[in-house]
Parts: C-alpha cells; structure tokens; sequence
C-alpha cells in the first residue's frame, strides 16, 4: 500500500529504526531519535544498492517520488544513479569554484604578472563591479548572453552608454580566458553583436587659432592656484602627453642634466617607453617645481595627499576656473593643439610628430619601421621650437601660417 503524507507526517520512532514503504523501492526510514530519512533500494549490476534521497519533511513524499521515478529513468539508461549522483555533485563544486567573479580575478593577476599599467587594472576592477552583483557567483559556464545583456542594461539605464559597451568587451576578456583554461564553451559576449546603444562619439575639444593659444598660454600664466596644478598647466602644452601620463608623473622618470623624460611602458596607452625630450622652458618650469614637491615621488601630488597625484578631472577644473568651457578646451586638447599646428608648418616629418604622440601606427609593417625608427635629433630639435613658438604666441609675437579655427579632436 503506498505511504500517504498523513503517514509520513505521524510515523512514530521506535527502539529500533523502521522502514514505511511507498513502493518501487522507495521508504522512509524512521530513525529511533525521530528523524526520516528517504532511501531507494535498487538492483544494478547484479547488486543491490542503496540511494539516499535526503529528509523528511525537507523533501516531501511528492518530491521523493520525483526523485525515485529520475533514478529509475537512470537504470533503464543503464546508469548507477549512485554513481550519477557522485558525478553530479563533483559538476557543482567545480561550478562553484568557477564564478564569473574568481575567473576576472585570476585573469586580473594574470594582466598584473604582465605588468599592465594600475591604471588600466583599475579601470577593469571598475568594470567588473557593475557585472558581480548579478553574474559575479554565477558559474561562469553557465552564463547566457540573455543574462550579460541584463547586467549591462543596468549601466545603460544609467546613461553610461559607453561603459556597457566597454564592460561587454571587457567581460568577453573573462569568458575567454574560461574557455581557454577549460571552464566554458563559448564566449556569450559575442551574441550581443548589436544589442547595446552605440553612444555618440564625444570629441576633445582643442584650441589651435594661434591667436587663442597665445590667450590660453596668458590665462595660464595668471593662473592662482596649487602650485603643483599651475605646474601642470604650464607644462601641458610643452609636453602635450596624455592627461594621464602627465598627472602620473614620477621625479625618478626624468634626468634633467639629460633633459628627458621617460615615461616606462606600463604608463603608456601603447604599452611601450617613451621618451620626452625637454625643452629649455620645460626645464625652468621642473626645476622651480622640483623645489616644491621634489622630496616626494609624484611631480604634482594630490592636495589632500602627498601618497598620490591629482585626480584626472584637476587641470580641467583649473580651465574651467580660467573662463575656458568643456567646448572649448580640454586637458586632452593640448594633444591637438599640438599635432595640429606641428603638422600644418610642414616643416616636420609626419612620423617624428606621431612617434612624439607615441600613437601606434596602423599597418604592422610600417609600425615596425617607425619603431625602430626613433626620430630623435628632429625629435628633439622639434620640441624645442616648439616651446619657442609658444612663447612667441604668449606675447603675441608669432603666428605660424595654416588654417584659423578651433578644432574638435579624439587624439
């Protein structure tokens, strides 16, 4: 007669353990100290085996009869359910030993063993916290492109269009890294192929009227302010490196009797040295610097703290503060200010300009080449009349011959 969960619920223990039987090798085992137990008796293989199918009333009787009729499904595949319970098992902990969350993390070390910039492990580790809270303990194998696609709706829904698009590329980083270390199938970044808002491409604003540059280089003379920013500022338009390459600057990165600075490749967007060759102004501007904050390890340290250096949204503020709008001038936009009026002499070899950019060229040949081929004399040369042709705009002296307007620049 098959157990009833009125039975089940009232069964008494004993002196001794007792069997209820349910049929079809299934009972219930009622333990002298009161407990139930569900077990399965089944034959496979010639011998008798025994299946425990967990407690009662945590599994009720319906569910202990779903898990009998799946053992028996199993037996007339010709599979030990034992065995497939084992293996079952031995499934979920390496699923659970292989999160979303501990494969970015050892993909992360592995980009610190490389020795990737901090700056770009931070801005992974940013990333990676808008995906944890919903795929960070999730299997990574088993992530669907449906569920990437709801985590990265979270960032759009905030209007960081650009982020989503960045965290989807940075997530197909992880989901790669698993397949090649034997942790998943395939990469479901890769469905999403159009499914996330394309932002508009914001462009860097960049003064390059020689008229204005000569304004802006007076604006930041009369600049009142910390005097690591007003540091910066001043060396901004000499250098014209990548705002993040010149907060980062560090005292031990330059040889002033040499007067270079250079910058080591896990700073540099191109993962590769540059060198800066520094003008005659540049070196004024350090040296007074060099007074102020030369005892510690960053040129322009933080005004809340000596241990780091500015923010990236310092020497903006301090063109904001000289009258100058997000339209009009950028720290960016030194970069373009430069290889603008650089290029439109047409006194200068293209290629010494762009490796004085340090951008990488396109085509893998020519890279090579340019590589290798450093430009240094006319590199050096070029900075320094460079830095002459600003003085001359700061006094209203020179005007280089090329077209007058302000551009918009992503360099």
């Amino acid at each position: 007669m098959p157990l009833t969960e009125t039975a089940a619920r009232n069964a008494k223990p004993a002196k001794a353990p007792r069997k209820i039987s349910d049929g079809g090798g299934l009972y219930l085992l009622v333990q002298p100290n009161g407990s139930k137990l569900w077990r399965l008796a089944y034959r496979f293989g010639g011998k008798q085996k025994l299946l425990a199918l967990g407690s009662y009333p945590e599994i009720s009787l319906g569910a202990a009869r779903d898990r009998r009729s799946e053992a028996k499904r199993l037996l007339q595949e010709d599979t030990d359910p034992s065995t497939q319970r084992r293996i079952d098992r031995q499934r979920a902990a390496t699923a659970a030993a292989n999160t979303f969350r501990l494969v970015a993390e050892e993909l992360l070390a592995k980009y610190e063993r490389e020795g990737r910039a901090g700056v770009t492990l931070a801005k992974h580790r940013w990333l990676y916290s808008f995906a944890y809270p919903s795929l960070g303990d999730r299997p990574v194998a088993e992530i669907t492109a449906p569920d990437l696609l709801r985590a990265l709706r979270v960032l759009e829904h905030k209007g960081l269009h650009e982020s989503a698009r960045r965290l989807r590329s940075a997530c197909g980083r992880v989901f790669r890294y698993a397949i090649a270390t034997g942790r998943a199938d395939r990469d479901p970044s890769a469905d999403l192929k159009g499914a996330l808002t394309v932002p508009q491409v914001t462009h860097r604003a960049a003064i390059v009227d020689p008229k204005e540059i000569g304004g802006l280089l007076r604006a930041i003379d009369g600049y009142v302010g910390h005097p690591a920013t007003a540091a910066a500022l001043r060396l901004a338009p000499h250098l014209f490196v990548r705002p993040g390459e010149l907060r980062h600057a560090e005292w031990s990165e330059f040889d002033l009797d040499a007067a270079v600075w250079v910058i080591p490749a896990a700073k540099m967007k191109m993962r590769r040295p540059h060198k800066v060759p520094l003008s005659r102004q540049s070196l004024v501007i350090l040296k007074r610097l060099k007074e102020v904050t030369g005892r510690g390890r960053w040129l322009f340290p933080s005004v809340r703290s000596m241990v780091r250096p500015i923010s990236e949204n310092t020497l903006n503020a301090a063109l904001r503060r000289l009258g100058y709008t997000s339209a009009e001038m950028t720290s960016h936009g030194f970069r373009g200010m430069a290889a603008t009026r650089l290029n439109e002499t047409g006194k200068w070899n293209p290629d010494a300009i762009e490796r004085q950019m340090a951008h990488q060229e396109q085509n893998a040949v020519r890279r090579a080449y340019t590589h290798n081929a450093e430009y240094w004399p006319e590199r050096v040369k070029m900075m320094q009349e460079w830095a002459n042709y600003l003085d001359q705009l700061r006094t209203g002296l020179a005007v280089l011959p090329g077209p007058v307007r302000t551009q918009k620049t992503l360099g």
